[in-house]
């Protein structure tokens, strides 16, 4: 089996050196003063990082709840470039203002718990957001597409054994709190898909993002993609296969245990009902809108399907069809009964037959 293990290989890595005016670190105009201001925070960032080797979650970190708020040097990992950027990045237009007070978090099995938020795709599509968090049958947990680390979501990690061992971005968009949990649990592993330490470097500016942060598994594509390994224990619980024809690059997870398919953008099931049940009432509606209107019904398990397959068909598997097709086959054979999905309700009891529906031609090989 060929294992595919990148200790060295980190977003700060692959950043080209970009040009900046020494201004930006220090107001003195003196080179060597800048240059030593600049060495001394990287240093202070690498150090803070790579000694704390507890898992117990840091106490006091800080979160941005919103948009125009201003960002600490801790979140900006102690990059004196980001401590002058006034401009809202990607992750603060995105996280809700008040996640602790609209998150939903449930038990869906003894060793499955999901985190419910709001989400709006560009600000408009109403989708939702979904992290899980899995107890693994060794006792070490894995977080899939992280959600805001609020003080809620900090206590049923420490109720479920608090050893956070894994940290999943399960493809190129679900990863914006990769850097939140690393920092509080800086022994977890990060894995994630091809695409992504390079997305994170041209993010660095996002106080959210720690272009620092190393990936221990970064999936690649191509003929020998299913012989990427994780480790003996995760591998002990889980099948996984990486849809890399899918526009996201789409790590498909199946937890054997309790037979719980767990995935970000491959499939959806509109409405995100459970995502905005304790927003305020005058938001619930998510159709409301015709943009929602329009989106909604080619993200669903509802009904016929038939707009479904065409979106599934036509745009996200016409990158390469066939590769498509054989990732769909081989998670099909997987004896899954619920499926997790990020955005919209989570499917139980009757995820197989769902799913099925949904991906009735790729199956096949062939419109029908």
């Amino acid at each position: 089996m060929r294992h595919l293990r990148y200790p060295a290989i980190s977003a700060r890595a692959l950043r080209r050196p970009a040009s900046i005016h020494r201004r930006a670190f220090t107001s003195t105009h003196n080179p060597s003063q800048a240059h030593s201001s600049t060495h001394q925070a990287e240093g202070s960032s690498h150090t803070n990082t790579s000694n704390n080797t507890s898992q117990a979650p840091l106490q006091g970190q800080h979160t941005l709840d919103s948009a125009d708020q201003t960002p600490s040097s801790h979140n900006h990992y102690n990059n004196p470039v980001k401590n002058h950027i006034s401009k809202p990045t990607m992750s603060q237009k995105l996280i809700p203002a008040n996640p602790a007070d609209v998150m939903v978090i449930r038990d869906l099995t003894p060793n499955i718990t999901t985190f419910s938020v709001p989400f709006a795709r560009f600000g408009t599509l109403k989708v939702g957001g979904r992290a899980t968090l899995v107890r693994l049958t060794s006792g070490a947990l894995a977080v899939f597409s992280p959600v805001a680390l609020t003080d809620a979501v900090r206590a049923k990690i420490a109720e479920k054994g608090g050893n956070l061992a894994y940290i999943v971005a399960p493809d190129i968009e679900h990863h914006i709190f990769v850097s939140e949990y690393k920092a509080a649990f800086p022994d977890a592993k990060i894995i994630g898909p091809d695409g992504l330490p390079q997305k994170r470097a041209k993010q660095a500016a996002d106080p959210k993002i720690n272009p620092a942060d190393e990936f221990f598994v970064v999936f690649k594509g191509g003929e020998k993609k299913r012989e990427t390994t994780i480790t003996p224990e995760f591998d002990a619980d889980f099948e996984y296969e990486y849809v890399d024809s899918h526009a996201n690059k789409e790590l498909v997870f199946y937890f054997r245990p309790d037979r719980v398919l767990i995935q970000a953008d491959l499939l959806f099931n509109l409405p995100a009902t459970e995502q905005y049940s304790r927003v305020p009432e005058a938001e619930r509606d998510t159709s409301s809108g015709i943009a929602n209107k329009i989106f909604g019904p080619l993200q669903t398990t509802e009904g016929d399907v038939k707009w479904v397959r065409r979106f599934q068909w036509y745009v996200l598997s016409a990158k390469d069809r066939p590769s498509f097709n054989e990732s769909i086959k081989r998670i099909d054979g997987w004896d899954f009964d619920t499926i997790v999905p990020c955005h919209g309700d989570t499917i139980q009891g009757d995820g197989k037959e769902k799913f099925r529906k949904v991906f009735e031609w790729h199956l096949a090989g062939h419109k029908q």
